[in-house]
Formats: structure tokens, sequence, C-alpha cells
């Protein structure tokens, strides 16, 4: 899944007293209304979902596409929808240039952060570092992690439960901004916390 958030919609039903058994697959739109893409395939058959409420059911072995709407969903599948646990809340921290220190503005951020996650019902953490692609790959692979442990250990010292935080470092492979190799790009070097 991308981070455009593509969501699908995947619904077994059994029909009549033979049991058979129908998949009806929805290509949903994204939180932020972005839409992917999704190839539904059976042996020697594929379809291509990448529009918004576009659909395919499958029996039998056989694809079949349908159309649905953005009501027609929340009418068959309202339940299902309602069940699906809340979408993570991405909030994003900057770092001073080849360094684990956050930028004044970020410092700034941290008691939204610990607020927003103490104020969910069962909260958790998932910190994931980042730098830019000055220095070695190595180098930033450490960096990135670092970054992520010192907010985890500051979100800690604001009440936040250790155990409620995960860390993770990507060094420089995820970068928000592309460039070449050796660039400082202030956008990079961050850590994103996804509240869940």
């Amino acid at each position: 899944m991308s981070r455009s958030a593509i969501v699908l919609c995947l619904v077994g039903s059994c029909l009549g007293a033979c049991a058979r058994l129908t998949d009806h697959v929805v290509l949903l739109p994204g939180q932020s209304g972005r839409v992917g893409s999704l190839a539904v395939a059976t042996g020697s058959a594929e379809i291509v979902l990448s529009e918004a409420y576009s659909g395919v059911d499958v029996a039998g072995g056989q694809l079949k596409p349908v159309t649905t709407s953005a009501q027609m969903v929340r009418e068959a599948y309202g339940r299902l929808l309602d069940m699906q646990p809340a979408r993570p809340r991405v909030l994003v921290l900057h770092f001073e240039f080849g360094t684990n220190a956050l930028t004044a503005e970020s410092r700034a951020l941290l008691p939204r952060v610990r607020s927003e996650l103490l104020a969910l019902p069962a909260g958790e953490a998932v910190v994931i570092g980042h730098t830019d692609r000055v220095g070695s790959a190595d180098f930033n692979d450490r960096l990135s992690l670092q970054r992520a442990a010192v907010v985890r250990d500051l979100l800690v010292a604001a009440g936040v439960a250790r155990e409620a935080i995960s860390v993770v470092g990507r060094g420089e492979r995820q970068p928000v901004v592309i460039t070449a190799d050796e660039v400082a790009e202030p956008r990079n070097r961050r850590v994103e916390i996804k509240l869940r």
C-alpha cells in the first residue's frame, strides 16, 4: 500500500444453498482523495482498477467489472468501513544538518505530538528517522536511527510510555525531495511520527 493510501474493500459472500463464493473488490480513494491502482487477476484474466469506486466481481475464476459509487459503497459496506482502525496521524519533525538535534520549530511541536498520542485510546507511535543524501549510506542509516531514538526519548521524558513507541531508521532511502547524492536538503532531514 502506498502512502497515497489505496484502500481496498474485499468482501466474500455466500450466495444461495450451493454456497458459491463471490469476491467483490472495490478500489476506494485514500484519505487525501488520491487513487492508486490495483490489478485483480485469475488464471488467464486480469482487470486493472485505477478509478475511484471501480470494482470487479470474482466468481468461479471469472472476472466481471462493476461500477459503484461512494453512496453505494457506504450503503453496502458501511458497517465494515466503520470497523476499520483509525488511520494513523503523521507528524513530521526536522533536524539540523548532520546532527540528531531538532530544529527550533520542531522542538516547539513536541507538546502537540505528546498530547495527540496520549489522547488516543490505545495510543502507539512509530517513529521513523530519515536523512538527506549527504554522507555515506551507512552513516545516514545510523543517523536516521539516532534521530528516531532522540524523538522517542523526548516523548518518554514527556510522559509517553516507552513500550508505546517503536523506532525505525530509513537513512536516505525515502526522501521527500529527490536529490542527487551529496545534496543537503532540509526537508529530507526528518522524523515522521505515525500516531495510531
